[in-house]
């Protein structure tokens, strides 16, 4: 009974590492798709002139932000499915949409001040809180660093 179990089991491992694969590759395409709209969102702003315009430009940062987002989430899967650590990954991907909320934020969009100042600390304690995680898994990681060296 245990030796099924044991076969049962390594075959459903092996088919969520082809699913992971598959996450990955499909990322993969979302990037490629994302890198084209990006070129398309460029042409057309340069072709109608709008290009100084300070919207079309936090568009266009935010369009590169959610690529960089696509890039984190692509290397964690990678990551998980290689058994390596995804902490600093996925806090890096977290920073990264949290500074696209950040710089893409518009009070006007807020139903009342009280809303858009309520989403304002919220954004602001996110950024503090990942920042804080961010430099303290990076210490983490220096100081085992040594270790890892002396073995």
């Amino acid at each position: 009974m245990t030796d099924r179990i044991e076969v049962l089991a390594s075959a459903s491992e092996d088919v969520m590492r082809w699913l992971e694969l598959g996450a990955a590759y499909f990322l993969v395409v979302l990037f490629a798709i994302g890198v084209f709209d990006l070129g398309l969102s460029l042409v057309d702003l340069f072709s109608s002139g709008n290009f100084t315009s300070p919207d079309a430009v936090i568009n266009l940062i935010d369009t590169v932000l959610v690529l960089l987002i696509i890039v984190e989430v692509y290397q964690t899967v990678i990551a998980f499915s290689r058994d390596e650590p995804v902490i600093r990954i996925v806090i890096t991907a977290a920073l990264i949409a949290i500074a696209r909320k950040v710089i893409s934020f518009r009070p006007g969009e807020f139903g009342s001040t009280e809303e858009a100042l309520l989403a304002a600390i919220t954004f602001s304690i996110l950024l503090a809180v990942l920042i804080a995680g961010f430099f303290t898994v990076r210490r983490v990681d220096l100081w085992e660093a040594p270790e890892e060296m002396s073995r």
